[in-house]
């Protein structure tokens, strides 16, 4: 079994000495440092480099770089996709997220983890565990999301928090671990002040 087949299939594999694996992800960090000399201003070069680079995309969807992966072919991203600035993806597993999802500034999602054994660590082994996120998700700022979790649809991941675990559909969660805090209700429609016309 090939170093490739072993990440694909969530077992110890050796990421750091595997001459495919080195190839690939010098191959992803190539186009990712091509995309990040791009000008804001060069959309199309940018759009270009960016279906190149991933796995899958929607037919509407914006990246703000710089933004950096380690193999890019395991990224699905669904349409209106957006993430701002700093955003890293490591997709040694599937990372896939739905429609409509907002990132902002400083994000990471990682799929990949070490063994908390030192000389397997050591030798260069990890395991990867993939990413999903449905659809309508916003993650705050600094958000960092760990190897196997799954975030369910209309759910707000607070700015700084550390998701460890799978969250559900239509919450508000936040904190390091990452824990719900409440329910998105119909209240939440009559948050934020509106501009009406004439008032």
């Amino acid at each position: 079994m090939t170093e490739l087949e072993k990440m694909q299939q969530g077992l110890l594999y050796d990421a750091n000495n595997d001459p495919d694996l080195i190839a690939q992800r010098l191959r992803c960090k190539d186009l990712c440092f091509a995309l990040n000399q791009l000008k804001p201003s060069q959309v199309q070069e940018q759009e270009a480099l960016l279906r190149q680079i991933l796995g899958k995309t929607g037919e509407h969807f914006s990246i703000t770089t710089p933004f950096w992966c380690d193999y890019g072919y395991n990224i699905e991203i669904g349409d209106h996709f957006y993430t701002n600035h700093n955003c890293v993806i490591l997709d040694c597993a599937k990372v896939t997220f739905g429609n409509y999802v907002f990132i902002a500034p400083d994000c990471v999602f990682s799929t990949a983890g070490h063994p908390l054994d030192a000389p397997q660590r050591n030798q260069g082994l990890e395991y990867a565990y993939p990413i999903t996120v449905g659809d309508n998700v916003w993650f705050g700022a600094s958000v960092t999301v760990l190897p196997g979790v799954t975030i369910g649809s209309n759910t707000v991941i607070g700015a700084g928090s550390l998701v460890n675990r799978d969250i559900p559909d239509g919450v508000v969660a936040v904190g390091n671990p990452c824990r719900v805090l409440r329910k998105i209700t119909e209240a939440d429609k009559e948050k934020y002040r509106r501009y009406h016309h004439g008032i």
